[in-house]
C-alpha cells in the first residue's frame, strides 16, 4: 500500500535565510500548501504565496491552534531565539498531533553518535531530544554540515574567512576536508522528501518514512577543505595568495580561545569552537557522504556559484544576529 505525499507544511521561520529556501523549494512543487508561524510583532516577510500566521510563543494554545491540521512541521530558528522556544514548539507539535516534525537541527549526523564530549554534539543530541518528547510526532531529521555561504561570509570565527579584509585563519594546514550544503540544496532536498509517498510496500521505492526517527536524511552540497574555498574565492574575486594575510592556528588553540571567550560573554567564541571543532581531524563525522543525495535527484552544484554569494553577503555586511520569527 502507498500513501499519498503529505499537503501541509508549517514552517517557524519562513522569513529566514533556510526557511525561506524551505518555503520556496516547496511551493515549486505545487503540491503543498505551506504555512508560516510568525511571532507577535515581527516584521519578517515570507514568500510570496506561504499563509501567515501569527502566534504567541509565550501562549501555547495558539501554537497549538496553528499547527492544528499540518502534517509536517519545519523548525528554523533564528541564533537570538530564546534556549527554551525549540522545546515548547516540539511540545505544541505532539499536542496538535502533527505527524511529522523536522528540528532545528542542520549540521552533521550526529544523532548516532553516543559520544557526548565535545560542544556541538552536546547541544545537538539535546535539541534531537524535544520532539521524542511529544509522545506523538515522528522525527525527521536533515543533516547537511555547515551552511556554506553563511559560514563562508560570517567572518574569522565561522570558516575562518575575513573576505572584505581578504584575511584567512587555516586551522592546522588549512587542508581538513568537510561535508557543506547551500540554503538551495537544502530547500530542493526538504521538497524532493515531501514530494515522496509518506509510505510504500514496495521496499524498492524510496518513501517518507525511510527518513523518520533516528535514520536521518543525510545529504551534501560539497567536501571542501579551507584551501578549496581559498583556491575558489581567487576565481571569483580575481586574487592570489598574495592578495590575502593567510595565517595558521592550532585547532587545540582555535578551541581553547573559543572557550574563553565564552566565559568573557562572547558569543563569537562559540562559534570558534563549533567550527574548530569540526575542522579538527579527529573529527569523524565532518566528512560524511551524502547519501540521500542520489534518491532525492539532488543536482550537483557549482562551489563558484556558491562562493559568489557568500562574497555578495559579506560585502553587504550581512548581520543574521537579529531575530526575524
Amino acid at each position: 500500500m502507498t500513501t499519498e505525499p503529505v499537503q501541509t507544511v508549517a514552517i517557524i521561520g519562513a522569513s529566514g535565510r533556510i526557511g525561506g529556501a524551505f518555503a520556496k523549494a516547496l511551493l515549486q512543487t505545487g503540491k503543498h500548501s505551506v504555512t508560516a508561524l510568525t511571532r507577535k510583532g515581527s516584521n519578517g516577510v515570507v514568500p510570496e504565496g506561504v499563509n501567515k500566521v501569527v502566534v504567541d510563543y509565550g501562549d501555547e494554545s495558539t501554537v497549538v491552534e496553528a499547527l492544528k491540521g499540518q502534517q509536517f512541521l519545519i523548525i528554523t530558528l533564528g541564533v537570538t531565539a530564546p534556549p527554551d522556544l525549540h522545546s515548547k514548539i516540539a511540545a505544541a507539535a505532539g499536542k496538535a498531533q502533527v505527524p511529522y516534525v523536522m528540528p532545528n537541527y542542520y549540521g552533521y549526523p550526529l544523532h548516532t553518535v553516543t559520544d557526548t564530549t565535545d560542544l556541538y554534539t552536546k547541544l545537538s543530541q539535546e535539541r534531537l531530544q524535544d520532539v521524542p518528547r511529544n509522545g506523538f510526532s515522528a522525527q525527521v531529521i536533515m543533516a547537511c554540515g555547515f551552511w556554506y555561504e553563511w559560514s563562508l561570509a560570517l567572518g574569522d570565527e565561522w570558516f575562518g574567512f575575513d573576505i572584505v579584509r581578504r584575511k584567512v585563519t587555516f586551522i592546522d594546514d588549512g587542508k581538513r576536508t568537510i561535508t557543506a550544503s547551500t540554503w538551495d540544496q537544502c530547500g530542493r532536498a526538504v521538497a524532493a522528501l515531501l514530494s515522496l509517498p509518506q509510505k510504500t510496500s514496495d521496499s524498492s521505492s524510496p518513501s517518507l518514512a525511510d527518513f523518520t526517527d533516528n535514520k536521518g536524511m543525510l545529504i551534501e552540497s560539497f567536501h571542501v577543505s579551507q584551501r578549496d574555498m581559498l583556491d575558489s574565492l581567487h576565481r571569483v574575486l580575481g586574487t592570489t595568495d598574495a592578495d590575502w594575510e593567510i595565517v595558521h592556528e592550532a585547532v587545540d588553540k582555535r578551541l581553547k580561545d573559543g572557550a574563553e571567550a565564552m566565559q568573557r560573554g562572547d558569543r563569537r567564541g562559540f562559534a570558534k569552537q563549533l567550527y574548530g571543532g569540526v575542522f579538527n581531524a579527529a573529527n569523524p563525522i565532518s566528512n560524511y557522504a551524502g547519501e540521500a543525495n542520489e534518491v532525492l535527484g539532488l543536482p550537483k552544484e557549482d562551489l563558484d556559484e556558491a562562493t559568489r554569494r557568500a562574497v555578495d553577503m559579506a560585502n553587504s555586511g550581512y548581520n543574521p544576529f537579529q531575530s526575524s520569527q
